[in-house]
């Protein structure tokens, strides 16, 4: 039995069988299998193959940005390459590093600085960080800030987005650590910068969900409605 979800280009198809699970990603001509049974995964892989002449690559290394790292200890996805791609892209790739992507307490206006001539550089940036945020929880709330001003973003806000960009400069290694564990407790913690936001008044609530040591979900956001 199988069902899948879309999202965009990406469909996640769902296999079920007694005692075993198969996980197939699929975006465009690319494809990930994975499952907890080896040889019925190999034999859906085989199925397939009849059907769409598949090449089997291996161990998946590299997917839509995405590295993964097999370590002795667990499993590290990152997207530094990414990273160096965007920086580069910008002219930015010998930018003095920063320690934070932000500066602690600075809330940003719609009204700070002047409007940018070329806003769509900022809107690009802002957009390519968003898909940074699949690896890097760390940068999840200030990206969250940055993306209220696409709109009219400034050379103030635009300021804001070079320190992210410096600080993932020096930080393009990290990424989500993965490892092994019985423990499979759920832990969820939350948060919310209460009428954080200079023009509306609203919240920003975030959250982060772990099972066991391992990091599965998390999540800024500004409110819908004002506290």
């Amino acid at each position: 039995m199988g069902f899948y979800q879309s999202r965009s280009d990406t469909s996640l198809f769902i296999y079920r069988t007694k005692g075993s699970v198969i996980f197939l990603l699929v975006y465009v001509d690319d494809v990930i299998i994975t499952g907890n049974k080896y040889q019925l995964t190999e034999q859906l892989i085989e199925t397939l193959d009849i059907q769409f002449a598949l090449k089997d690559l291996g161990q998946l290394r590299y997917f839509l940005g995405i590295q993964v790292h097999y370590l002795d200890s667990g499993l590290l996805i990152n997207q530094s390459k990414y990273v160096d791609d965007l920086l580069h892209e910008l002219h930015l790739t010998d930018v003095k590093p920063m320690l934070s992507p932000t500066v602690q307490g600075r809330k940003l206006s719609k009204t700070d600085g002047q409007p940018l001539f070329e806003p769509y550089i900022y809107r690009s940036t802002i957009d390519a960080l968003q898909y940074l945020t699949h690896t890097r929880p760390d940068i999840t709330y200030v990206v969250n800030q940055l993306s209220q001003f696409l709109q009219t973003p400034t050379d103030v806000h635009w300021q804001a987005a070079k320190r992210v960009l410096r600080y993932i400069s020096s930080t393009k290694h990290y990424g989500l650590y993965f490892q092994p564990s019985l423990n499979l407790n759920v832990f969820a913690y939350s948060d919310a910068n209460w009428a954080s936001n200079l023009d509306d008044r609203k919240s920003v609530a975030a959250y982060c969900t772990f099972v066991g040591n391992n990091i599965v979900s998390w999540s800024s956001i500004k409110q819908a409605v004002v506290a």
